[in-house]
């Protein structure tokens, strides 16, 4: 399995520390602060017992733990890897910093992937003189319970660079989406993007409730989407498929899309939002939900595995 080196060792570094070892890669972890690297290996070592007993981890947690490899300096983490995830924090300036030394310190033929939830590749790559080696792989948090991968190359990124990430994400046993062209948001975030504005406009207009807004996704939608995709669902829903669909529900559509003019998420709004999900959970209850999501989707997950398709 090629060599991994995860660059950045917080909450999503130390995601895919799991991902890749649990995979069979080798890894090398490494932060520019000491002190994150001991605490994302306490993190790891509390969540591989978890997946093992979930049916998420083939081999024994000890023998996944050995597969990651605490660095003090970031090119002993870079030194032999053929693959490169970095995890930095979301402002430019950093990325092109930090990106300028991997460019310098990793062998020719690595990859260098940035995490990057809206950062473009090309924002912080384009004047590095390996920036054809450089994308964006955009998880979904946590990456070891959700595979999707978003891998969204810069226009300069070398088309054997995309085909060589699918490859190592697949290895990894997750599920790569590439997205063909550079857009704010990338796709994942332009799909969420655009039900929140709808689930905030909702609100808005005193249409629903917040806690019956939420109930329409995790009761109705969720349900369909955790196994289906949005064409897939409604190429089901209409005894012709997709076509039939369309032909039916296209003029319905067309008007609702003639209704979702843009809203400013205003002040007042995001605090009507807020004080109704802290109604349903006070803020130090967040730590106990946060664990309860992950162990249900680490029963989702096990479960998905289960029905491949």
């Amino acid at each position: 399995m090629p060599q991994v080196a995860v660059i950045g060792a917080g909450l999503i570094g130390r995601a895919w520390s799991i991902v890749f070892a649990r995979a069979g890669f080798d890894v090398a972890l490494w932060d520019k602060f000491p002190q994150a690297v001991p605490a994302a290996l306490d993190f790891i070592a509390e969540r591989l017992p978890e997946l093992k007993e979930h049916g998420l981890l083939k081999d024994d947690p000890a023998t996944v733990m050995a597969r990651i490899r605490p660095v003090e300096a970031l090119a002993d983490a870079l030194r032999d890897a053929e693959y490169v995830q970095e995890n930095g924090p979301e402002r430019v300036p950093e990325k092109i910093a930090l990106f300028a030394e991997l460019d310098t310190l990793a062998r020719p033929d690595a990859v260098l992937a940035s995490s990057t939830s809206g950062i473009p590749a090309s924002a912080f790559t384009e004047g590095l003189a390996g920036r054809a080696r450089c994308l964006v792989a955009h998880p979904v948090n946590p990456p070891y319970l959700i595979p999707l991968v978003e891998i969204c190359p810069a226009p300069w990124t070398d088309e054997a660079t995309v085909a060589r990430t699918r490859e190592i994400m697949t290895l990894a046993g997750q599920v790569p989406a590439t997205v063909k062209k550079e857009m704010d948001g990338f796709a994942l975030n332009r799909l969420q993007g655009a039900l929140l504005a709808e689930a905030f406009r909702l609100v808005a207009d005193d249409v629903i409730s917040p806690v019956d807004l939420d109930a329409l996704v995790k009761h109705g939608l969720g349900l369909r989407w955790s196994f289906m995709g949005p064409l897939e669902t409604i190429d089901l829903n209409a005894p012709g498929g997709l076509a039939d669909y369309c032909d039916r529900y296209g003029p319905l559509y067309a008007k609702m899309q003639e209704q979702m003019t843009p809203l400013e998420w205003t002040p007042d709004l995001v605090g009507k939002l807020h004080d109704a999900r802290r109604a349903e959970l006070p803020a130090n209850m967040q730590p106990v939900r946060q664990e309860w999501r992950d162990r249900r989707l680490m029963a989702l997950l096990a479960h998905k595995l289960g029905f491949p398709g």
